[in-house]
């Protein structure tokens, strides 16, 4: 991968990471690329959607404070929650993932990228024990409602919720029975839903 191309889209998108960070990211494209040849990880086919996916898992850098510790649901072939554990390498990150092959890249994939703090779960959410996390994200996998539930018992007042979400958003939101403080964030045609 080119990484002065994926820099670029970083600086266009008004996001900051750190060359380790950048090294990083580009060992999961490569591996991403080699694997889904064969694997079928993602519709992202191409170098240049592989980037587009990795901008997209980050653009939430330009709002959000780094977190103490991260659980990413549905975590699939890494959007977004390798990703931002490519660049939050010091917190404590939780990728459930319930599929073999998704998992089993996800682990090869954190190891290569040197990501000792990623612990990859092969499992549906409801049925992880952890303790309550700061901040839970998710991106394609449910609608808000359901998310919130899923998760209710890794989650304590404290946490915050970070969904990334398309043109449905303010009808998950309505559809809450309490609504909870919260943000949507527009970025190009990504809507990400913010509780806090």
């Amino acid at each position: 991968m080119n990484t002065e191309k994926l820099r670029t889209a970083f600086t266009q998108a008004d996001i900051t990471v750190s060359d380790a960070a950048l090294s990083r990211l580009a060992t999961f494209a490569d591996l991403l690329y080699e694997w889904n040849q064969t694997h079928n990880l993602t519709g992202a086919k191409t170098r240049e959607a592989i980037d587009a996916n990795i901008v997209d898992s980050l653009y939430p850098l330009t709002f959000l404070d780094r977190p103490t510790s991260l659980l990413d649901v549905g975590t699939g072939a890494g959007f977004p929650g390798l990703v931002l554990a490519a660049v939050w390498s010091e917190i404590p990150i939780v990728l459930a993932e319930p599929l073999g092959k998704r998992a089993a890249f996800l682990k090869y994939a954190a190891m290569e990228m040197g990501l000792t703090q990623v612990t990859v779960e092969r499992k549906r959410v409801e049925h992880l024990r952890h303790t309550p996390f700061a901040l839970i994200t998710s991106r394609a996998v449910t609608d808000t409602k359901l998310l919130l539930a899923l998760t209710r018992h890794v989650s304590d007042p404290a946490t915050q919720y970070l969904f990334y979400k398309g043109s449905r958003v303010e009808e998950e939101v309505a559809a809450l029975t309490k609504r909870p403080n919260c943000a949507i964030v527009q970025w190009n045609k990504r809507n990400f839903l913010w509780i806090k």
